[in-house]
């Protein structure tokens, strides 16, 4: 079956998986069809909103719902399913007071009404309250685990009863105003990730920053976090946003899109009534998109100047090293439109026809492979300097000293996006690898799971008529000789089904194959990412 071989969802059914639902007091069982393999055996964590509304008070983007955090538990064959909200401080004053009281991605928080004049104006002057909804990802830092946003705040939680531990500010321990919800790991427990801070006389800069792996002492990793390099910025007052980043065995890759958010907006407009994170976002319709290269040990940025036309990125695939050159997979969305502008939850609630009209303006996905060349001499101008004999992509020196990068299209469908990509993480992150497996947006729909040959562009596809899959994480089997040697795990959602309407799939990652599902009597709202804990 092809990627662009395109399901229809005129019943409506992915409506259901924005909508709010109850934590769970205790694990529930989950009825097994299938062999679950017997090697199989940890939780499958993943989180995502929740809650979608405080009283009659709305949220209005996909972002802003209210943490939820969900655990398969697999063991001897048998499946439990249990989730709870985690107890942020966004959540817990939400509850206690009834409305929304910290500002979300989308949606703004307006002041107490039940407080006076002179006190809602010195709430004013004691700064933003920024969120600590930890709604998009979950990964360990040392012995512990922490759900994340993209703030400066992370929450530790436990990944045997779901309960939460505490707020982490970042902010105590590193120079960033926030980090990506997509570090990456080492072997070895190290935990790099990216954020955009002041630098020197307040100019803007992004630094990657560096946790070490579990201490000997039993100490906090994060105490001894540090900055271990930093890429400059293109616009002095207006960071990009950065949702990821590529690490090879000895390179960052950092990609600064058009994307920008407008940091004197951000800081002036929040004491003014109803400003959010999404309206401080502007796009830069002229400077296209800028790669950025580093070195990892030591770490030092190097002023290579790597241009190409205007995307969106929010999921590196992975990058690797080849002959002097960086190769970097991506899924990228086409033009400086901020994607995210079609992401309210009034656009993904709509009936299907409205859906797809909607998504016919909106910047087109594709996943693209580029090609960075190490070895750049200024008089090779107007050749292109990439020589791998596999890939199409190219660089070419400019008279200005800019090096222009055309991709070579891995994947294109016409809003089919092939996203949320996973890889054999643990084998291939950094390397030279050949599969990529994905979940497929239908017109923003998630309704597909997707397997790429990177090599070759062949796919795989597993789909059922108004199923509503999530993320696949890619587990790899413990006898494993080649690279797609494992399952992929996903939550999927059956509104339509009267009985068990949500499961745990466990495809066969060479073929997408069904090999188990576990279906639980509860519907399970849409969750972002996740991981799996052995």
């Amino acid at each position: 079956m092809t990627m662009d071989n395109c399901l229809e969802h005129p019943a409506g059914g992915y409506k259901k998986i924005f909508e709010s639902c109850d934590e769970l007091a205790e694990p529930i069982p989950a009825h097994v069809s299938g062999k679950i393999p017997a090697w199989l055996t940890g939780s499958l964590l993943r989180v995502g909103p929740g809650l979608f509304e405080i009283g009659d008070e709305p949220f209005y983007h996909i972002f802003d719902g209210q943490a939820l955090i969900h655990k398969f538990d697999l063991k001897d064959g048998h499946v439990t399913y249990y989730r709870r909200f985690i107890r942020t401080d966004a959540y817990v004053r939400a509850m206690t007071e009834k409305r929304i009281v910290i500002t979300e991605f989308g949606t703004a928080a307006y002041p107490d009404p039940c407080k006076n004049i002179f006190s809602r104006f010195f709430t004013y002057f004691q700064g933003i309250e920024v969120t600590d909804n930890c709604l998009v990802n979950i990964y360990p830092i040392g012995e512990d685990f922490y759900a994340c946003t993209e703030t400066n705040y992370i929450t530790k939680v436990d990944p045997d009863t779901l309960e939460t531990i505490k707020k982490v500010d970042l902010c105590n321990y590193l120079s960033v105003n926030g980090v990506t919800a997509h570090p990456h790991t080492e072997p070895d427990g190290t935990v790099y990730n990216i954020g955009n801070c002041f630098g020197k006389n307040m100019s803007l800069a992004y630094n990657i920053v560096k946790i070490p792996p579990p201490q000997d002492d039993k100490s906090d990793p994060i105490e001894k976090s540090k900055v271990l390099v930093q890429f400059p910025s293109s616009e002095r007052f207006k960071p990009s946003y950065v949702h990821s980043f590529g690490m090879t065995e000895n390179y960052f890759v950092f990609v600064e899109t058009p994307v920008k958010i407008n940091l004197l907006k951000f800081l002036t407009s929040w004491s003014i009534r109803g400003t959010n994170y999404m309206d401080c976002f502007e796009s830069n319709d002229k400077m296209g998109t800028w790669f950025h290269l580093a070195t990892k040990n030591p770490g030092e940025y190097i002023d290579h100047k790597f241009r190409t036309s205007a995307f969106n990125l929010f999921h590196h695939i992975n990058c690797y090293e080849d002959q002097g050159f960086i190769v970097v997979d991506l899924c990228t969305w086409k033009g400086h439109d901020f994607v995210y502008n079609y992401l309210y939850l009034a656009n993904v609630r709509q009936n299907w026809e409205e859906v797809k009209k909607a998504a016919m303006s909106a910047p087109q996905p594709e996943v693209r492979r580029y090609v960075l060349p190490l070895d750049i001499h200024r008089e090779e101008q107007g050749k292109n300097l990439v020589s791998l004999p596999y890939t199409t992509a190219t660089a070419v020196m400019c008279s200005d000293g800019n090096v222009w990068l055309e991709p070579e299209v891995l994947f294109s469908g016409p809003r089919q996006a092939f996203e949320f990509p996973q890889i054999n993480y643990k084998k291939y992150c950094g390397k030279n690898y050949t599969f990529a497996y994905g979940l497929g947006l239908n017109h923003f729909i998630p309704d597909r799971i997707c397997k790429l040959n990177v090599k070759s562009k062949e796919t795989w596809i597993w789909q059922e008529p108004d199923a509503y899959p999530s993320e696949p994480l890619f587990v790899q089997s413990p006898d494993a000789k080649d690279e797609d040697d494992g399952v992929l795990m996903s939550i999927v959602v059956k509104p339509g089904v009267t009985q068990r309407p949500a499961f745990l799939l466990i495809l066969n990652a060479t073929d997408l194959t069904e090999i188990a599902r576990a279906e639980v009597d509860v519907m399970i709202p849409v969750t972002l990412h996740g991981m799996y804990k052995p």
